[in-house]
């Protein structure tokens, strides 16, 4: 059978959005996230975290904080019976203040450098697969991966900057209902 995932954005998408937070009690899931992950697992999707986390090249923390934050999730997901399957992120930005994180890289979404190296390690096949995030550089992100995208339009997306890249196969108003539509049978 073929390996398939949903590529999850962290801040505003599967999490509530509290710009750069690394502390662990002050994440929560993001609404429909409890009804809708148990369900595209058990669709047999893996559930994959791919995030921009430029707070480290703006040193505002260290790298060594997002350990804590991957073990918070992965425990709010245990909790609601999901297991999470990777946890990726960026800690680059090219504004950044710490010389190695300040860097442009492919890792750093809209580039799908961090989509690439996660369906490498997990082999998963991006054709079969989706991304879900909050904002149109997570479409992109996706799109440029060769993935489906879906748009949790929450809100979050400020800009509306288009081009082809950046046109969601989908769009939400929040996790379940991305679910229910990524989910259901063609």
């Amino acid at each position: 059978m073929t390996r398939r995932a949903v590529f999850l954005d962290k801040d505003g998408t599967l999490i509530d959005d509290v710009p750069y937070n690394v502390d662990p009690d002050r994440i929560r899931l993001a609404v429909g996230a409890s009804e809708g992950l148990p369900h595209l697992q058990a669709a047999g999707f893996r559930l994959i975290v791919i995030s921009n986390q430029s707070g480290v090249a703006r040193g505002l923390f260290a790298e060594a904080a997002l350990e804590a934050v991957r073990e918070r999730l992965t425990q709010l997901l245990a909790d609601i019976g999901v297991e999470l399957d990777g946890f990726y992120y960026c800690p680059h930005h090219p504004d950044g203040v710490v010389p190695e994180y300040a860097v442009a890289c492919h890792c750093r979404k809209p580039q799908p450098g961090g989509i690439l190296a996660a369906a490498q390690t997990h082999g998963i096949a991006l054709e079969e697969s989706w991304f879900v995030g909050d904002i149109l550089d997570d479409v992109e992100a996706g799109r440029r991966a060769g993935c489906r995208t879906l748009l949790l339009d929450n809100g979050h997306e400020t800009e509306w900057k288009r081009t082809p890249w950046r046109w969601p196969d989908l769009v939400a108003r929040d996790l379940a209902e991305a679910a229910r539509l990524i989910a259901r049978p063609l």
